[in-house]
């Protein structure tokens, strides 16, 4: 088990191998005719930006010698990686589709596995310079102004100086629940379940967001309640799954209830709902 001792010792590579390659993915953000855009096998999109951010965390975060499960190497076979203790599992540019369309809704997310469970996270949304930073039994932390930096070095006390508990205090008991639903990523099913909740709350309003921020703003409890219907991996939903539990919230499968599950052979998500700690959904 991590001791809180290797806790802060991770802590600083966790979050400045996510600044570093939030600061990769702006320096191609402000040049959108030269994105180097592409298909994936499961045609998904991929851009320089998302093969830059998996350089920068790769090589970052290679002194640790914890292995890496990324969403840009996820051709690495079951049986490298089925009796990993310890790893990190990453998602470079979470939300390439919102980067693309040039909205500002991107990612990155970084988890600290233990045993299959997420230890440690942060989820950096370089646009806005936010770092959401959580660990188990520890809770989750917001830290703002958190500008890109191709050098980021912060230390374990400069990471928690100035850092916001989540939830926020302020964003409790909402006239109308606000439900989240990805941007660009809805099906007949995300609506006939919205519609579900509407015969209980008649009043719920819609809140379209693109990547994992989603959960940020669960944890923040600026939203209540986040429905998935279509693919994500378990890079997509690791990290925010922390940050959401370390808040108060929750993350279910769909339709059982089952909790996520990670390192398995086929790294596709189940669907899944999430609620966050003011839900009364």
């Amino acid at each position: 088990m991590i001791n809180d001792k290797v806790r802060m010792y991770l802590l600083p590579p966790l979050f400045n191998a996510a600044v570093r390659a939030g600061a990769s993915i702006m320096n191609v953000y402000k040049h959108s005719d030269d994105y180097d855009i592409s298909l994936k096998n499961d045609r998904t999109p991929i851009t320089v930006a998302d093969r830059l951010a998996h350089r920068t965390i790769r090589e970052y975060l290679g002194p640790t010698r914890i292995p890496i499960l990324s969403e840009e190497g996820r051709e690495m076979l079951y049986d490298e990686r089925r009796n990993w203790e310890l790893y990190w599992l990453v998602d470079p540019l979470d939300g390439t589709v919102e980067f693309i369309k040039g909205n500002n809704e991107f990612t990155v997310n970084i988890a600290l596995m233990e045993n299959n469970v997420c230890m440690g996270a942060v989820i950096y949304v370089p646009y806005f310079e936010k770092m959401y930073v959580a660990g188990r039994g520890a809770g989750t932390f917001l830290k703002e102004h958190v500008s890109p930096d191709a050098e980021a070095e912060y230390t374990y006390e400069q990471i928690m100086e100035g850092c916001l508990p989540l939830p926020l205090a302020s964003e409790a008991g909402h006239a109308h629940p606000r439900i989240a639903v990805s941007r660009s990523h809805q099906t007949p099913e995300t609506y006939a379940h919205i519609e579900r909740l509407r015969a209980v709350r008649p009043d719920l309003e819609i809140v379209e967001q693109g990547s994992s921020y989603k959960f940020c703003l669960l944890a923040e409890g600026r939203v209540d309640y986040y429905v998935r219907t279509t693919q994500t991996y378990e890079w997509d939903t690791a990290a925010g799954e922390l940050i959401l539990s370390e808040a108060g919230g929750r993350t279910e499968a769909l339709p059982g209830g089952e909790p996520l599950r990670y390192n398995e052979e086929d790294l596709r998500n189940p669907w899944f709902v999430c609620r966050s700690k003011y839900c009364e959904l």
